[in-house]
């Protein structure tokens, strides 16, 4: 009884009591849902081997199953693997040089230092974020709508994470930055992460059905990304295996039910001058127009006409349904009707004049419409648009004027409404307190409690899963009780205390995995961990690790020197298939980026759901329907057809053949090993270059029978001082 949590029955008052007054937490069967403890270092026989805390834990463990740890990798290898892990890009022939050269005991260090100081680092461990957040660049579903500024809450988080700001706050900022004091521009372009739940637009659906789901998706999404819980399984029944109720996740779900989506302006820096300098000239050509076409005595008629059917459906069948399209079109377009004109938002007003100009016809039939010719007003308002400057655009979430009750819904159905909840938390987990304090607010600061048992953990294992390939515990999105176990408990509570005790500091977490022995070691497979430890649980190696679908198309772009190394903005169209993109709803086009934009980071190419951009597919990018922990990691056929035959790849060859011919004189050896050198950051073995040299040749025999293949392979007909003949058989 007393192994179960017994007590003495004797009063805790009673002056004579051994019994502390102090109430201790209760102890819960699963050890996740206990808050994490820092233990004493593990003590180890090889201390030399020793560089960090970490590799006392790790070393411990394989001491005691009798295994020895892997030597420390080559120079070259740490170098391309740690710039590939914290940036996302490999090291260039100069860097490489560098290190080689810099003899001293803190020159990994200092380039450990220099990664994470680079701009760069931000834009690689933001994609990580993004696929938490189920991250696009359109609305999902049918119609699949493009969210022209969706980028704009991407673009925060490259800049959070590279001002290195404590996870709390960055959580804090993201869950309620609407709701903190005096809230800024910024912290409310934070709540983006939570616009980046799908949007229905289909004219048949119930606007409040689907306002229902994209509340349940902010409540499952909040419970994986910072509790590592399966809580959506609640949704209709407590959970079969966690102790989660039903009623618990519509006290979470309270929470966001009362908030509504905004968009505001955010502009970027050096957005707001030129904007302010032509705003009175824009806005005066503006009302000339609407005023010429007689746009807002039409617009106020039909508006009121909108609301009429709202009030009397089936009074008008064609009323009705500029009423459905209305309330697809535009989110909240009842409450936007209902609001005077001199209150609408600046954002909200333009997009509905425009919407009015596009959808008019509904009411007053083709011809009309063609006689007030709203197209050709439409046209000269577009080219007013385009000739002055404009501000960005944010997706956020705010406080709804008229907060709404919450309810459990029986079975999950919002048209079954059971007893009436208020925002809390789940009982397993610590103690919540509303206070004062904005309810999301309060929400925010529970989720980084230090008595919080799992937001430490979970973050701390999803960023050791990006460095050894899975985390310590492999069900990084599943911490409850039909998740995997740990495979260094101790270790995972230290990594989660050692984050919370100092200042949740995401680059001082990174730098404390990279510069560990565990880490450094060799990726080469041994003989003698083969069958005792096929999965490498019990890191006495690296990993080899397959790139991820953005980094494959960045690390071809740097070596060829196509990259365009700007950060953050707006999303881009690289080369596509053809028709592709015509797969979706309504044939929509694809206008490929001009210039140096085509060659930014994969991680810019514009998301669309329902026809997502091939390569990354192919290469395991998840889908954006659903938090993604942790992507899957394949080997088929298509992805070598995609390297060899993508338009992009083959433009990078092209510009790789030039680069190695321009930029390395000399013999094809030599050129061989400039080319190993740029895009492996090492030289071709003897086998490497004998198999490349024969290539070479052959390449070189089949250009010289089949003279047509060289404009194919090199359709460049003049660089100077490069001989076409010769770069096609470097393209091959």
């Amino acid at each position: 009884a007393i192994r179960q949590g017994a007590v003495l029955s004797q009063s805790a008052d009673s002056p004579d009591s051994p019994v502390k007054k102090k109430a201790q937490p209760k102890q819960h069967p699963h050890w996740a849902f206990n808050s994490p403890r820092r233990t004493p270092l593990p003590q180890v026989k090889n201390q030399a081997w020793v560089r960090n805390p970490i590799d006392h834990f790790v070393l411990a463990r394989l001491e005691a199953e009798g295994i020895a740890p892997s030597p420390e990798a080559d120079r070259r290898t740490l170098l391309r693997r740690v710039s590939l892990d914290l940036i996302g890009l490999p090291p260039t022939i100069e860097e490489t040089e560098r290190f080689l050269a810099d003899s001293s005991p803190e020159a990994y260090e200092r380039v450990v230092d220099r990664l994470l100081a680079s701009p760069h680092y931000g834009e690689k461990w933001a994609r990580h974020w993004l696929d938490l957040a189920r991250y696009a660049d359109s609305d999902g579903y049918e119609k699949d709508l493009p969210r022209p500024y969706a980028w704009r809450w991407r673009h925060w988080v490259i800049d959070a994470l590279n001002t290195n700001m404590p996870f709390d706050r960055f959580t804090l900022e993201q869950v309620a930055g609407d709701q903190l004091p005096n809230a800024t521009r910024e912290q409310k372009v934070a709540t983006g992460f939570f616009r980046n739940t799908l949007t229905n637009r289909e004219a048949g659906t119930n606007r409040e059905e689907f306002r229902v789901e994209q509340v349940m998706e902010r409540t499952e999404m909040l419970g994986t990304v910072w509790l590592g819980l399966t809580v959506g399984c609640t949704r209709c029944h407590d959970h079969k295996f966690d102790p989660l109720k039903q009623k618990e996740f519509y006290q979470f779900f309270a929470f966001f039910n009362t908030a509504k989506e905004e968009d505001i302006y955010a502009p970027l820096p050096g957005e707001m001058g030129p904007y302010l300098e032509t705003k009175a000239e824009y806005d005066q050509k503006e009302k000339a127009l609407l005023d010429e076409y007689n746009v807002p005595a039409l617009q106020a008629e039909w508006e009121k006409g909108l609301l009429m059917a709202a009030e009397n459906p089936g009074a008008d069948l064609k009323w009705d349904f500029a009423f459905t399209e209305i309330r697809v079109g535009i989110d909240r377009a009842e409450e936007l009707l209902r609001t005077p004109v001199e209150q609408r938002s600046e954002i909200r007003r333009k997009k509905l004049a425009r919407y009015f100009l596009r959808v008019y016809k509904i009411v007053v039939g083709d011809e009309k419409y063609e006689l007030l010719k709203f197209k050709e007003l439409s046209q000269k308002l577009g080219e007013l648009d385009a000739a002055h400057p404009s501000l960005s655009q944010a997706q956020t979430l705010a406080v709804h004027p008229r907060p709404r009750k919450s309810h459990l819904l029986l079975r999950g159905d919002y048209q079954q409404p059971g007893i009436e909840v208020q925002p809390d938390t789940p009982a397993v987990l610590h103690e919540f307190s509303l206070g004062s304090e904005p309810p999301r607010v309060a929400l925010a600061r529970w989720l980084v409690s230090r008595k919080n048992p799992l937001t430490a953990r979970v973050t701390v294992n999803r960023m050791w899963q990006e460095y050894f390939g899975k985390g310590i515990v492999e069900t990084s999105e599943d911490f409850g009780t039909r998740g995997g176990p740990p495979t260094h408990p101790k270790l995972l509570d230290w990594l989660a205390v050692e984050f919370m005790e100092r200042g949740w500091d995401l680059k001082r977490l990174h730098r404390l995995i990279v510069t560990s022995a565990t880490y450094r070691q060799s990726s080469k497979s041994r003989e003698d961990l083969r069958e005792r430890d096929p999965g490498n649980d019990l890191l006495a190696r690296q990993m080899r690790l397959q790139l991820s679908a953005e980094l494959i198309r960045d690390v071809t772009l740097s070596a060829s020197g196509l990259l365009n190394p700007r950060v953050g903005g707006k999303s881009i169209r690289p080369a596509l298939p053809p028709g592709v993109f015509n797969l979706g709803y309504g044939g929509r086009r694809w206008e490929t980026s001009k210039g140096p934009d085509r060659y930014r980071r994969g991680l810019y190419i514009f998301f669309r759901r329902t026809t997502p951009y091939p390569q990354l597919m192919t290469f395991d990018a998840p889908d954006s329907l659903l938090a993604c922990s942790r992507r899957q990691r394949s080997s088929t056929s298509l992805q070598a057809l995609n390297l060899l035959n993508d338009a992009v790849f083959m433009e990078a060859a092209r510009s790789l053949a030039v680069r190695v011919l321009s930029e390395k004189p000399g013999s094809v050896d030599d050129r061989l090993e400039y080319a190993f050198r740029l895009c492996l950051a090492r030289p071709p073995s003897k086998t490497e270059k004998e198999r490349l040299v024969r290539y070479y040749r052959e390449q070189k025999k089949i250009l010289a029978e089949d003279p047509e293949a060289v404009g194919k392979r090199f359709p460049i007909e003049t660089i100077e001082g490069l001989d076409p003949e010769e770069a096609a058989a470097w393209v091959g």
